[in-house]
């Protein structure tokens, strides 16, 4: 990967505040927030909401940014669902999500672009402590028992999918997520495009109405429910899998492959659609299914949501810096550190290309030289 040079807006980035809060921020708005800390120590702060699945890399960007650099940025972990929210609001600098904005949300936020930052994987997580290698599934099974029509660990259909596997006859608890969430979105698309009945009866969104199951707030939230009792199976963004130290399906994928998610499985549903971005692209490209053999079926980019005009140039300038940078060789190393793919080369470049289209001020100044 290339080195990219900061500019010269450089300020500190502290670790963002989560869904539920904490430190002497608790309750307050990110405008209260943003002048509190401009206030105690005179660094630009940026205020954020949106995607958990992105949560523990931005924590790390912001924290690692913030040690050479004087930017602030105050990140609430809500979901998807909520950083589209506020970021239409205009209550926050930038959101996050992992699903793209749909043609209602981009009505009313019509100026919003979508820039992935990283790549991550869903993984299907359960708790069966005595079965010690990962469970096949398919995308039918995976549909059925998030309908309910499995209900036993030992089906004949998931049986069928493993071998020589003894599974116990043990209850199916599914755990899903009880908030708006790109998380969601991203499974039920596969779920979606893995089984008719499914598609036709529940189908995808970030919210949908589940047919059965316990619900839980955040990608934290579904991990320690499922963590915490046996039989459970969930869906998280796979870094939440690995910090609990839970087990994760092999999914398989459109080649007939069972396949885990992991850094490599994930890069690769992005390699195709890298090579053929338009020149035009507004990176609102799904990555679920992507063709490969070690492609893992349910995949997706983690989008920063931002608009393409900012009022407040010191804060346009020092989150297109900050986005940049994200993109370093120092970027890239914290993501796949903690679980994440970075975008291929050529999405990087594109989307440096694109923020230079973006403008702040009364003089419509863009906030970053464009990339060649």
């Amino acid at each position: 990967m290339k080195q990219l040079r900061t500019g010269l807006l450089v300020l500190t980035a502290v670790a963002g505040v989560s869904a539920c809060g904490g430190g002497d921020d608790e309750g307050a708005s990110p405008a209260q927030m943003a002048q509190g800390a401009e206030a105690s120590g005179g660094a630009t702060t940026l205020t954020g909401a949106g995607a958990t699945f992105p949560y523990p890399i931005y924590s790390k960007w912001f924290s690692t940014y913030g040690d050479a650099h004087p930017v602030r940025v105050n990140y609430q972990s809500i979901g998807s669902g909520g950083g589209i929210q506020q970021l239409t609001q205009g209550t926050v600098d930038f959101g996050a999500s992992d699903a793209p904005m749909n043609a209602e949300e981009m009505a009313n936020a019509p100026n919003t672009l979508h820039f992935p930052t990283v790549i991550g994987a869903v993984a299907v997580t359960y708790n069966l402590p005595n079965v010690n290698q990962p469970v096949r599934l398919d995308g039918a099974a995976v549909a059925d028992i998030f309908a309910g029509r499995i209900k036993k660990w030992n089906d004949a259909r998931i049986a069928r999918l493993n071998p020589g596997v003894q599974i116990p006859s043990r209850d199916i608890l599914v755990v899903h997520r009880s908030d708006g969430s790109g998380t969601t979105f991203v499974f039920t698309e596969y779920l979606a495009g893995a089984n008719a009945a499914w598609k036709q009866q529940v189908g995808s969104g970030k919210s949908v109405d589940w047919p059965t199951g316990l619900g839980a707030k955040g990608n934290e939230g579904v991990a320690g429910q499922v963590k915490q009792t046996q039989g459970a199976i969930g869906y998280v963004e796979q870094v939440y899998a690995q910090q609990n130290q839970l087990p994760m399906a092999a999914i398989q994928n459109g080649a007939g492959q069972f396949v885990q998610p992991t850094l490599q499985t994930t890069a690769a549903a992005a390699e195709g659609a890298a090579a053929n971005l338009p020149a035009d692209t507004d990176f609102r490209i799904s990555l679920v299914n992507a063709a490969g053999q070690q492609t893992y079926p349910i995949t997706s980019w983690t989008y920063l949501l931002v608009p393409s005009h900012f009022e407040d140039c010191t804060k346009g300038k020092a989150l297109a810096e900050l986005a940049r940078w994200t993109y370093s060789s120092e970027g890239d190393a914290l993501a796949s550190d903690l679980g994440y793919s970075p975008v291929p080369p050529a999405v990087e470049q594109a989307v440096l290309r694109k923020w230079g289209s973006v403008t702040c001020g009364p003089n419509n100044e863009p906030v970053a030289q464009a990339q060649g």
